[in-house]
Order: C-alpha cells, then structure tokens, then sequence
C-alpha cells in the first residue's frame, strides 16, 4: 500500500474546495445554514455524484449523498460523556456525516471504557476493533516518541500555531509517516487552547516543593516532570478525582476551567496553578483505521473531512467562550490562583530541550519530526512575538488601562 497516496487522497488537491466554503458557526450543526453551506462544499468540490432533481436533501436544499452505500463506524473515544467540550466534538462529528449523506454514513461515538479503557483506544484502531478513535496522541508516546509533536509538547505552539504547522506547514505529512507504521491515518480533532497547570493541594513555590509530589500528567510533560523529581502517573479523564479525593495523587493536570470544574477537581483541591507550560495548546486527533478509510468511497472522504473540520473549530470556540466565566465560579468557591515560578519555569523549559534533543539525537525518526516541527515554531514564534504577544502584553495584563 502507498502511504503516500493516502495522505494526497486527503490533503491539498482538496484545501482549495474546503477553503472557499463558508463553514458557518459550528452551532448551526443540525441547522440549515452549516448542513446546507458544507453540502454545496462537497458538491462543488465535484464529489457528490448522482444527486438528482427529486431526490432528498440535506436541511438548506443542497443535496446530500444520494447513491453510496449505508457504511456504519464505531468511535471508541478517550473521553467521558459528561465532557461536552471533548465527547461533544465526536457527537458533532458524526452528527454531520449522518446529515452530509442523508443518514448513509453514520458514525456513533462510544464515551471512554464503553468499548475500550481509555488509553487503548490507539491499539483499537490498529487492530480494527474500531474504525475511528478520538484521543489525544501523548497517551501513545510508548509507541513512538514522536506522536507527541501531534499534540502538543512543552514550551511548544499555541493553538494557532499547531493548528498552521498542522494544517498548512506541512506538519500532518510528517506526523502521518508516524502513524502509518500503525495502520493508522490521522486527522485534526480540535484543540484545547492553552492549558492550565492544574490542580494542587499544597503549595508548589520553588523545585523542593516538586519533589517527592504524586502528581497526574502524561505526554513529555510526564517525563520533565519526573526529572524534576515528581513522581507521575497517566490516568484517564474520570480516574482523576477519586485519585485525588482520596490522597493516591497530590496533583493532577487536565485542561482548563470549564472541564475541570465539572470533574469537580476544585472540589478536592485548593491551588489551582497556572500555565500549563507542557500543554501551551493540545490538538485532538481522529484516528481513522486505513483500511477502513481506503474502504470509504471518495465522496465521503470528503463528508469525513468537512465534518473533521467543522468539529475541530467546533471545540477551540467552545472552549474559548466558557473557560472564562468558569474560571470566575471556580474562583468565587475559594479556589486559590497561583502562578509557577519563574524558577520552576525556568527549570522546566531547559528540560524539555533537554530530552527533546537527546531523544532527537538517538532516534532518526523522531529527529524528523522534531527538525521539522521546531523549524516552523521559531519562526512562528519570531512573527507572534511581534505582533500577539505585544499586544497581549499591553492589553491583556492591563485591563484597568483600557
């Protein structure tokens, strides 16, 4: 099989198409406007065939697929149910595929432990048990190294600029030679935007105060976090409270405001620090089986595409809009706010460059994917300093000013 052909099968011959739809707000999944403008995406990408005057129609008038067979996929995600930001992505993926084909192919979502635990959604997909999974690709570093450049990896890009390196900076070829070795194809899922540090309970001012902490984090982030002495544990998304409840860790990272305030981390700890300066942006994937995907008639192909992209815009939005208001109750409950020092920082970033490079320098396949990844973000970094960060710097920090 050529891998390659896979990855062109998905990839730039259709951007152009997919660029100069309007996808509308992800909201209006279900609505006429969003079902009706990526209809008319895909047929004027000229890859709906035979929708004849007469026949169904997708909510708006474009048609949907009318000829293809009825394909059902199963979706084994890392997720619990009750993380409408993260589960509710992959309800909103196949939500509209359903409606890009007129029910023809349909994709139901499992919430994490329903098919699978968790952290074996990857294994899953290879093996076929599912066609597609939804999960964060740091929790399948003991594969391979280099699936955390896919997510996100400490002192690394913003959602933006993972998102560019991704999607238009040659990234997903680079990061897709990865999962090829395990009959995997990927897709961008969504992000998270940048992450807090977590959840505490004591505080953390200075590395003495890391050292001998339990504390929940996966991904590269793990291993800093181990060099400075922590002791770390991976645990799955509704694992975590009743470890902390209960004393089995001290510590435990997650995502933001929003989700973890209904995980109810506030609940079971008091000092809840930030940045999260091992996930400054964490990109979701859809991990699609290949032969199930080599399977799928072009035209839905593209339906998967769109609704990847629709879903993926989906989350960051969500995020973006109800981290703040969250963060205001979780602070109004007697949550104590802090930020890392800049000793901790300091000592955190000189690690990751540390093992980033050693990791770079004993195996040619990570240094691939590493080269190419750093290159693209210190030149973003270069161009955000200059504009971004500066007026976030003014703005941002300075409120009363306004």
């Amino acid at each position: 099989m050529n891998e390659k052909s896979v990855v062109r099968g998905t990839g730039e011959e259709n951007g152009a198409a997919a660029a100069e739809a309007p996808m509308g707000t992800p909201e209006a999944v279900g609505r006429r406007g969003f079902v009706g403008q990526a209809a008319g995406a895909i047929v004027g990408a000229g890859l709906v065939a035979a929708c004849g005057a007469g026949g169904d129609e997708a909510e708006g008038g474009a048609p949907a697929v009318q000829t293809g067979p009825r394909i059902r996929w199963r979706l084994a995600s890392s997720f619990p149910r009750g993380l409408d930001t993260i589960f509710g992505t992959a309800e909103h993926l196949g939500r509209v595929c359903s409606e890009l084909t007129g029910g023809r192919f349909e994709i139901r979502p499992y919430p994490g432990g329903e098919i699978v635990p968790p952290l074996q959604v990857m294994d899953a997909v290879q093996q076929g048990t599912v066609e597609v999974g939804q999960a964060t690709s740091y929790y399948f570093v003991g594969k391979s190294p280099a699936l955390a450049f896919d997510a996100g990896v400490p002192f690394g890009m913003t959602a933006r600029q993972q998102d560019a390196w991704l999607n238009e900076g040659g990234g997903l070829e680079v990061i897709r030679e990865v999962f090829a070795d395990f009959n995997i194809i990927n897709f961008p899922a969504g992000n998270t935007g940048a992450q807090m540090g977590g959840w505490f309970r004591r505080e953390v001012s200075s590395l003495a105060d890391l050292r001998g902490l339990k504390m929940r984090i996966p991904g590269l982030g793990a291993e800093v976090m181990d060099r400075l002495g922590v002791t770390v544990q991976v645990l799955a998304g509704q694992e975590i409270y009743p470890a902390l409840e209960r004393g089995a860790i001290d510590a435990t990272e997650w995502v933001g405001p929003y989700d973890d305030e209904k995980l109810g981390l506030h609940q079971v700890a008091q000092y809840y620090y930030y940045p999260g300066w091992w996930e400054p942006s964490a990109n979701m994937s859809w991990q699609v089986n290949i032969d199930a995907w080599n399977a799928l008639p072009a035209e839905y192909k593209r339906v998967f595409e769109v609704a990847a992209e629709s879903a993926a815009r989906h989350m960051i939005m969500m995020y973006d809009a109800r981290n703040p208001a969250a963060l205001e109750r979780i602070l109004a409950g007697g949550t104590e706010l802090r930020r890392f020092s800049n000793e901790i920082l300091t000592a955190a970033r000189d690690t990751s460059v540390e093992l980033m490079e050693g990791k770079a320098a004993a195996d040619p396949g990570y240094r691939r994917v590493y080269e190419h990844w750093r290159d693209f973000r210190d030149a973003s970094f270069r161009w955000f300093a200059t504009t971004e960060a500066a007026y976030a710097e003014f703005a941002f920090g300075a409120g009363e000013n306004v």
